[in-house]
Order: C-alpha cells, then sequence, then structure tokens
C-alpha cells in the first residue's frame, strides 16, 4: 500500500540553535509535503560552524536499537537521504540501514558532507574519504559540493571551469555507482556567477542552472539545497525543475537574509521564505551542457 503522504528517512545530526542539518532539513521537506522520519546522528547544542563550546552528543550506540525498531514495525519510506556522518561506524550502520530499506520504488540521495573550499572539514580524515568514496555505490543521487567531487575522485584542488572536464568528473563519479550526479558551487569564468550542474547517467544528458555570486556565507546552504531538490523529485519534478528549484531558493534565502544585520552562523532566515516552496514553476533557467 503506497504511503498517503511521502515519506523520507533523513539521516543527518540535529543543532538545537542554528539552521542547519535536521533543524533545517525537516520544514523543508515537510513545506513540501512529505513527512520527515528522523534519525538523528548526534545532537548539538548549535551547529559547528561559527560557535564554540558547544554540547556533543554522539548517538552512533544508540542507532542501531532505533533503526531495528523501525525494522520490526515494517516502516517503507520513499526517499532515504543521508547527510553528515561523523564517523566509519555511522557509515557502516547506514549502509545496512539502505540494505534494508532500499526498494525499487523508492531512491537514496546521499549529500557526501566532508569538505568546502579547498579543504576537508575538521573532523573528517582520510579514513572517512576512504569510506565516503564506497558509501556512495548505495546512492542513486548524491549532491557533492565542488571541494567534495575533488576528494572523491583525488582531484586536486583547483579552479576548474572547463565544461569538457567537468563533465568528465561527473561521469567518473557516475561509474563509482550513482545514477544521477549534482555538483554545486561551480566556478564560473566571469567569478561574479556560480553554477550547479547535473547529469544523469540514464539518458546521458548533463543541465547546469547559474546564479550570481552572492559574497555571504551561511551555514547550513548545503542542507537546504539538498533537501529541497528531494521534495522536489517527490513531487514528480523533473531532475532539471528539481535543481532550478533548488538554485531558485537558495538565491531567495540568501537575498532575504543578506539585507539584515544579525549573525550570519544562524544560517538564512528560511522562516521567511519557506512559502515560497509552494508557489508553481513559471519560468525555469536550466540550460542542456
Amino acid at each position: 500500500m503506497r504511503n498517503i503522504v511521502k515519506r523520507v528517512a533523513a539521516v543527518h545530526d540535529l543543532s538545537g540553535f542554528g539552521r542547519s542539518s535536521l533543524s533545517a532539513i525537516t520544514p523543508i521537506i515537510s513545506t513540501m509535503g512529505a513527512q520527515v522520519c528522523a534519525i538523528p546522528t548526534a545532537v548539538l547544542s548549535t551547529h559547528t560552524g561559527g560557535f564554540e563550546n558547544y554540547s556533543f552528543v554522539d548517538l552512533t550506540d544508540s542507532m542501531t536499537e532505533y533503526i531495528n525498531h523501525w525494522k520490526s514495525l515494517n516502516i517503507d519510506f520513499d526517499c532515504i537521504y543521508t547527510g553528515f556522518l561523523g564517523s566509519p561506524k555511522q557509515i557502516d550502520i547506514i549502509t545496512d540501514f539502505i540494505d534494508y530499506f532500499k526498494k525499487n520504488d523508492n531512491f537514496v540521495v546521499i549529500d557526501p558532507v566532508m569538505a568546502d573550499n579547498g579543504e576537508l572539514y575538521a573532523t573528517m580524515t582520510e579514513e572517512m574519504v576512504m569510506k565516503m568514496k564506497n558509501f556512495i555505490k548505495k546512492a542513486d543521487i548524491i549532491t557533492p559540493n565542488f571541494t567534495e567531487a575533488c576528494f572523491l575522485l583525488g582531484e586536486n584542488y583547483e579552479k576548474i571551469t572547463d565544461e569538457k572536464i567537468l563533465k568528465d568528473w561527473m561521469m567518473r563519479l557516475s561509474e563509482m555507482g550513482p545514477q544521477i550526479i549534482i555538483l554545486t558551487s561551480v566556478p564560473e569564468k566571469n567569478e561574479k556567477d556560480t553554477s550547479t550542474l547535473a547529469y544523469n547517467k540514464k539518458d546521458n544528458k548533463f543541465w547546469k542552472v547559474s546564479c550570481q555570486y552572492i559574497p555571504a556565507f551561511y551555514p547550513g546552504t548545503g542542507d537546504v539545497f539538498t533537501s529541497v531538490i528531494v521534495g522536489s523529485l517527490l513531487n514528480g519534478d523533473s531532475l532539471p525543475i528539481a535543481i532550478d528549484r533548488g538554485v531558485k531558493f537558495i538565491t531567495t534565502a540568501i537575498r532575504a537574509s543578506y539585507g539584515y544585520d544579525y549573525p550570519k552562523r544562524e544560517g538564512v532566515l528560511l522562516e521567511k521564505v519557506l512559502d515560497s516552496l509552494k508557489v508553481p514553476v513559471t519560468i525555469s533557467t536550466y540550460e542542456l551542457m
């Protein structure tokens, strides 16, 4: 029996303050009409982007019992969506989760959260990079940023704007397992714009959505973007429409937030723009590469 409301198993950490991970993912996907079923990997008083002395409770040791209860209930999901995983053991636990709950009629989205701006996050190690390379084999869709793509492919981090090279990167990533690659934060030659690129191995098509670069950093925007992608695909949107929605929503959220004088570490002001997720697509800016 199909779910009356589509369900997403969301495997992420939970921050009590700051708009990132489950604190951002839950309202976005709920607004787009799907139920979020959370598997918290850790609980933090705040996220780690710009805050110090935060409390951190690692939930690794409770995750297996948590998941076993779900197995006993025969819950089914329309999407499995994973983000930040804090240890090799967590990757092993969620690999087992995907093996059990993955069906022919659902899809797996892995956001390989590891790095940005050319560097691994402080909690990441080379062992985690190797584990992530193996983990993405379980995905139908991955959403690495430009830096994460470099680490997954073993490429040096440098500005790449040549479309031929970028297409090759996405095809190489798809050869690692996923059918769809969505590559974010791709630099443009004019340095005033940034792009999101996508490749669908099934039909061998490449897509591109560009937007003006806004010089502000807000933690959690990767979680926001991928959540919109998940919600959009669950609503039956095509891949180019989904990435178009994601880029437009991030741009709208940053523009709505940028003019306000508040600590950027709190994230974009989601509450001011959530309703825009309900607006039908009227004009799309995606293009074939």
